[in-house]
């Protein structure tokens, strides 16, 4: 991982289960020079920022300075989040020199690696692949380019500026360092984008095509004309720009807006027998992939959540994972004030009714959210304009709730990492599915940060100050298997739900 929290899992993971944020206020060196100028007229100035002098000492430490000449940043942080995971897993050209030093248990989520002493050979190489998307691509480049371009300096353009801005140059340049010839492909579905590599390369996986994968994803786009249209939509949070570490606040009354913040995650998958066979360290496994569309509006979610709730329910369908194991739920929840609404009621309905048919899959699935989620600006994210959530505070009635299902709600831990991290884009899912199986894997349930007052109050297993935990991490079951899923939503209306499982 690479995130606001830090450079490296271990950090990130820390960091996150302390409760400590990565936002900051948004500085002039953070922008392109040609935009500092425009940092004071934008309506949010928080965002959640990689450290830089641990991005420049990793940069610098995997030998990667010479390439960003050719690289952008979403390919550097994209790279870092690779060799992190390849060497974690023990796979790839450098595994025996990287077994000694593996960070986080030595294991790379829902896989693990290394030849098993047998060495790295062209066989392994053809069999491993790459599924890494990106989200948003390059704005800062492109605006970059145009500048110069309409100034009359074509010629300062860089010979490189195509292959730095085309969405598969962060999986181009993992699968060209490491020579891995297995498919390479990089979705690009917005919000949605990390949670869909993950569940391609998993299916590449179970359709024989590949043993091994590399998926993840990644995004670099802060600058003043992302922010820009964020703002235009009314997506972003501008009421904490003074008080940065509480911008981001998912489910909770106060939230106004999402923060936009920069990251990768990668992880490796494995067939599972190839793992086992070669002694790999597991952290997980990948049992459920769903996906669905919403059918309805370019930026707004589904008013009464049937979008969301269909990917949940076809990511448990076939599974061979009951409901029951649930025990943690990383939510998308970006601190919009209808959309944070609407998946609430969302992950409600599924807890109750798991299995539904989908002819009536998002009957009732958003009640207490559909009169505001309706009345939302049709330009916002989430129907992130302050006040959109305004009529989101009613219950979903208890009425025809037995106590068994009341302790089925009770017994799931559901939280937004992006209190700490901000909204990551297209490397949201794949960052916080590695949350997730951290979280079964250590049996511990990170934080909603400043999650104070839940509104809607529809969930009683929200983790944070709010709800359960009060306000840090809480335990999850031991003793048996558990289960977590990982949502991702993006505009478009897609969605994705991963299910994970602990061994």
């Amino acid at each position: 991982m690479v995130t606001p929290l830090g450079v490296g899992v271990a950090e990130t993971w820390r960091r996150l289960l302390a409760g400590e944020c990565g936002l900051r206020q948004l500085r002039e060196e953070d922008l392109p020079e040609s935009q500092r100028s425009a940092l004071s007229a934008l309506p949010c100035r928080v965002a959640g920022l990689v450290p830089e002098e641990q991005f420049q000492e990793a940069v610098r430490r995997l030998g990667l300075a010479e390439e960003s000449r050719r690289y952008s940043r979403f390919m550097l942080l994209a790279l870092l989040a690779a060799e992190e995971a390849l060497a974690d897993a023990r796979w790839g050209p450098g595994a025996a020199a990287a077994e000694a030093g593996a960070p986080e248990g030595r294991g790379g989520s829902g896989s693990s690696s290394s030849s098993g002493g047998g060495g790295w050979s062209d066989a392994d190489a053809r069999r491993t692949g790459v599924v890494v998307g990106n989200g948003m691509s390059c704005t800062t480049e492109v605006a970059e380019a145009g500048a110069l371009v309409c100034g009359g300096k074509a010629r300062r353009v860089s010979p490189f500026f195509v292959p730095r801005i085309l969405p598969n140059m962060a999986a181009g340049a993992i699968s060209i360092r490491y020579g891995l010839q297995g498919p390479n492909q990089a979705p690009s579905t917005a919000c949605a984008t990390g949670g869909h590599a993950l569940g391609d390369a998993f299916r590449i996986i179970q359709r024989g095509e590949a043993e091994v994968m590399v998926a993840g994803a990644s995004e670099a786009c802060v600058d003043a004309i992302s922010f820009t249209g964020f703002s235009r939509l009314k997506a972003l949070s501008t009421t904490y720009n003074d008080n940065p570490a509480q911008a981001s606040r998912p489910f909770d009354a106060d939230r106004d807006g999402f923060v936009m913040g920069e990251g990768a995650g990668v992880l490796v998958l494995e067939e599972l027998e190839h793992a086992v066979a070669r002694g790999a360290a597991i952290y997980g496994e990948i049992r459920g992939y769903g996906l669905s569309g919403d059918g309805h509006h370019v930026t707004h979610p589904h008013p009464d959540g049937a979008g969301a709730l269909l990917c949940m329910r076809r990511a448990l369908a076939g599974s061979g994972v009951s409901a029951a194991d649930l025990a943690y739920i990383n939510a998308h929840a970006t601190s919009t004030p209808a959309g944070d609404a609407i998946e609430q009621a969302a992950i409600r309905q599924l807890l109750l009714q798991p299995l539904a048919g989908e002819a009536g899959e998002a009957e009732g699935a958003a009640a207490a959210a559909a009169g505001s989620a309706g009345r939302a600006g049709a330009g916002s994210e989430a129907g992130s304009g302050p006040g959109s959530g305004s009529s989101a505070q009613a219950q979903v009635p208890e009425c025809g709730v037995d106590a068994e299902a009341r302790r089925q709600l009770a017994g799931v831990a559901v939280s937004s990492t992006k209190g700490a991290t901000g909204h990551l884009l297209g490397a949201a899912g794949a960052v916080e599915a590695a949350f997730a199986l951290l979280a079964i894997k250590h049996r511990s349930a990170p934080p909603t940060l400043n999650l104070v007052r839940p509104e809607p109050a529809l969930l009683p297993g929200l983790v944070g100050a709010g709800g359960i935990g009060g306000g840090g991490a809480v335990e999850l079951p031991t003793g048996r298997r558990i289960a977590a899923l990982s949502n991702s939503f993006g505009f478009g209306g897609t969605n994705t739900c991963l299910l994970l499982t602990s061994l």
